[in-house]
C-alpha cells in the first residue's frame, strides 16, 4: 500500500505548475512562428522577402526572446536554478536590446510609410508598436524587481511575453480579411481599431493561465488581474489615443529621430 503524504501532493502540484508554464512558453513560440510564417518565414526561405535590414534584426531578437522564455521555463521546471539565473542575466541584455530594436523598427516603418504617402494613417498606427514596447519594458522591469517572489515573477514574465504576440496573430487576420494586400507593394497601415481583436485573441493565453490558477490553487493570482487587465486596457485605449494631438506630436517627433 502506497501512502501519499501532503508533501507528495504539494510536490506534484509544484511540478504540474512548472510544466504548465513550459507548455505556455511553447505555445508562445508556436504562435510567434505560425503567425509570421506566411509573411516572413516562407518568403524568406523562398528568397522573395523584401524588407529593411532592421526587420531581420527585429525578428532575431524577438524570436530569441520567445526561445529564451521557453528555455527558462524548462530550467525552472527541472529546478536548475543556477543555470536559470545565469541565463536570466542574458535575458536582461536581450530584453534591453529588444526595446531599442523595436523602437528602431517602428521608426523605420513610420518614416517609410510617411514617404509612401500614408502620413496620417501611419502616425496613428505607430502607437501600436511603441506602446507595445513600453508595456513590455514596464512589465519586464517589474518582473525583475519581483524576482524573489517566484509566483509573481513567472506570471509577469508570461504576460509580458504574451503581450508581444499581437502582431503575430494580426498577420492571420490580414491573410483572411485582406489577402490581396500581401505582397502588393506599398500598402498603408490598417485603422488602429482593427488591432483590438488580434490582441484579445492572443490574450486567450492569459485566460488559459487564469483557468489553470483557478483549478490548481483555487483562485486567480492578482498578477493576471492587474497585468492582464492593463494589457487589455492598452490594447483598447490605443484606438482613441492614436488620433489625439498629444500622440500626433510624439509621432512627429519620432520622425525627426535619426537612425
Amino acid at each position: 500500500m502506497t501512502v501519499v503524504t501532503r508533501a507528495d501532493v504539494a510536490r506534484r502540484a509544484v511540478t504540474s505548475g512548472a510544466q504548465f508554464y513550459v507548455r505556455m512558453a511553447a505555445a508562445c513560440v508556436a504562435v510567434a512562428v505560425i503567425g509570421f510564417a506566411p509573411t516572413y518565414w516562407l518568403p524568406l526561405f523562398r528568397g522573395t522577402l523584401d524588407v529593411p535590414r532592421i526587420a531581420h534584426v527585429h525578428a532575431a531578437v524577438f524570436y530569441g526572446w520567445t526561445l529564451l522564455f521557453l528555455l527558462q521555463t524548462r530550467l525552472a521546471a527541472a529546478r536548475k536554478v543556477p543555470r536559470h539565473r545565469a541565463w536570466g542575466v542574458f535575458g536582461v541584455a536581450l530584453a534591453t536590446t529588444m526595446c531599442f530594436v523595436g523602437m528602431a523598427a517602428a521608426i523605420t516603418s513610420l518614416k517609410q510609410s510617411t514617404a509612401d504617402g500614408f502620413g496620417d494613417a501611419v502616425r496613428a498606427f505607430t502607437i501600436i508598436p511603441v506602446s507595445g514596447i513600453v508595456f513590455f519594458a514596464v512589465l519586464f522591469t517589474v518582473a525583475l524587481l519581483e524576482i524573489k517572489q517566484l509566483e509573481t515573477h513567472k506570471r509577469l514574465m508570461l504576460v509580458a511575453t504574451v503581450s508581444l504576440l499581437q502582431a503575430a496573430v494580426g498577420r492571420w487576420f490580414v491573410i483572411f480579411l485582406a489577402p490581396a494586400s500581401i505582397g502588393a507593394g506599398p500598402v498603408g497601415p490598417p485603422p488602429v481599431f482593427v488591432t483590438v481583436m488580434p490582441g484579445l485573441v492572443s490574450d486567450l493565453l492569459i485566460v488559459a493561465a487564469m483557468v489553470h490558477d483557478r483549478r490548481t490553487i483555487g483562485r486567480v493570482h492578482p498578477v493576471y488581474w492587474i497585468a492582464g487587465g492593463a494589457l487589455v486596457a492598452v490594447q483598447v485605449l490605443r484606438v482613441p489615443l492614436s488620433t489625439t494631438a498629444a500622440w500626433t506630436h510624439i509621432a512627429n517627433w519620432l520622425l525627426t529621430v535619426s537612425l
